[in-house]
């Protein structure tokens, strides 16, 4: 594999509990089920990804996302957990010390935005994709995701009236960032919690067209089943392949391979 084939994808929206972790898990799931090599990278105090895929709990991981960004190269060997509770996907952790990170980056960091991009680059050619799950906020975390990615997805509540809330000021951000990333291209808003039945959701997914300028043709229905994934610590495939939500995930994957490509 040439350097350029690793695609890095930054699943960003700093309005939380819009799917961003969700989708990052159960896309490196269904990415990884197609024969691809995924790692996940959670740059998400919460840590809700390293939750669901890590075989540790984050608190007992010594070297977290957190670590690598104020730390050295020689620390990614450390981050770098290729055991995990998903098949074919590596991780590095995050941590609740990730808030306290965003201020010494600031304060020590000569590129506060450009640690992870400088890290990451010891990885291209090792992974086929490497996603990103940020924090819900638009400050230095989630500017090193953009920073050091090739795409951006932006995951959008569909059945919510507060699902846009913002978005514009994300796009704003991109055309910041692109400014030290100019490779970053939009991959599209990704409608979660859809039902093209409701008139709710065919209002908000015009006005996301109109917002973000691009759709992923795949949308992700509403499932109790990804509860239990999470509860389980198990991939869609895990619980219930044939459910329509799986379903969705897996054209996700196929659908983003191809965008990429």
């Amino acid at each position: 594999m040439t350097n350029k084939s690793t695609k890095i994808i930054a699943v960003a929206n700093h309005k939380g509990g819009c799917g961003k972790t969700t989708t990052v898990v159960h896309l490196a799931a269904e990415l990884a089920d197609l024969g691809h090599k995924v790692l996940v990278i959670d740059l998400d105090p919460q840590a809700n990804a390293s939750l669901h895929i890590g075989l540790r709990h984050p608190s007992e991981v010594e070297t977290t996302s957190a670590e690598l960004l104020l730390g050295d190269l020689s620390l990614l060997s450390d981050a770098l957990q290729e055991e995990t509770n998903f098949k074919n996907v590596s991780l590095i952790y995050g941590s609740l010390t990730l808030g306290k990170t965003e201020d010494q980056l600031k304060d020590d960091a000569p590129r506060p935005s450009e640690e992870l991009s400088n890290k990451l680059e010891l990885l291209k050619g090792l992974y086929d994709f490497i996603l990103i799950d940020c924090p819900p906020s638009l400050k230095l975390l989630t500017s090193n995701a953009l920073a050091a990615s090739t795409h951006v997805m932006v995951p959008i509540e569909s059945g919510s009236q507060y699902g846009l809330y913002g978005v514009t000021d994300l796009i704003n951000h991109l055309s910041k960032i692109r400014r030290v990333n100019p490779e970053l291209k939009l991959l599209g808003a990704l409608l979660i919690k859809h039902d093209e039945r409701q008139n709710v959701c065919k209002l908000i997914r015009d006005e996301a067209l109109s917002q973000v300028g691009e759709l992923l043709k795949t949308t992700i229905p509403m499932s109790t089943k990804v509860n239990q994934a999470a509860i389980l610590q198990q991939p869609l495939l895990g619980v219930d392949k044939n459910s329509k939500v799986r379903k969705a995930f897996q054209d996700l994957a196929k659908e983003i391979i191809n965008r990429v490509e």
